[in-house]
């Protein structure tokens, strides 16, 4: 199973859950907002513990 993150998208401020796929290591994407369908650049990482740690930016911001 996947882990799930909620973050804001940047532009409307909505809540959305992401899914982070672990296995792969440090990441960089971008996926488009569910709600207002905006893109939103993605940059993953990971802390000590494994944990995925997610920065979420609009394209203007990365």
């Amino acid at each position: 199973m996947l882990p799930s993150l909620d973050i804001q998208c940047p532009y409307c401020g909505e809540t959305i859950t992401v899914f982070i796929d672990d296995s792969a290591g440090p990441q960089h994407y971008v996926e488009d907002c569910q709600v207002c369908c905006r893109p939103i650049v993605f940059d993953v990482g990971f802390d000590r513990d494994g944990d995925p740690v997610v920065r979420a930016s609009s394209e203007n911001e990365a």
